[in-house]
């Protein structure tokens, strides 16, 4: 299963939060710059990211956004299935297959998604950041010492 790159926009602003001190408000053209992500569309993302109660927005001058929750109570399954928009393997109307009454690829790729998002219920933001100096040091943030 391939993620859009909205989903993936939306785990690389959650990470880059996560390893920022947790009352910082970063802007958005911040987190765009270090992963050359355009702007305007990581508004978009970080808007329905907030929606969600993952992000927290603060507007007006000095704002900024910042982690709602801690990373360890962010599930990367429960992220995925709210930032995609359609978790089906397979459209078998589009076009029309017309093997459908028979073919059991649907029911096998469905049960791989399972499987799938099953494991990514067992992490959280928390443990993409176990090594945040490394993550701060790719980024060119400041290293923290601690």
């Amino acid at each position: 299963m391939q993620l859009t790159k909205y989903t993936d926009y939306a785990f690389r602003t959650l990470i880059f939060l996560g390893i920022q001190p947790p009352a910082e408000l970063i802007t958005i053209t911040k987190v765009a710059g270090h992963f050359d992500i355009p702007r305007n569309h990581l508004v978009k993302i970080v808007h329905n990211l907030g929606k969600l109660g993952y992000v927290e927005t603060v507007r007006g001058k000095g704002g900024g956004i910042r982690l709602a929750r801690p990373a360890s109570r962010i599930s990367l399954r429960e992220v995925v299935e709210a930032m995609e928009e359609k978790l089906e393997p397979v459209n078998c109307q589009q076009p029309s297959c017309p093997i459908v009454a028979v073919c059991k690829l649907k029911s096998v790729l469905a049960d791989a998604q399972e499987a799938f998002l099953a494991v990514l219920g067992n992490y959280t933001l928390a443990d993409l950041q176990h090594e945040p100096q490394q993550l701060r040091k790719l980024l060119k943030l400041h290293v923290v010492d601690g």
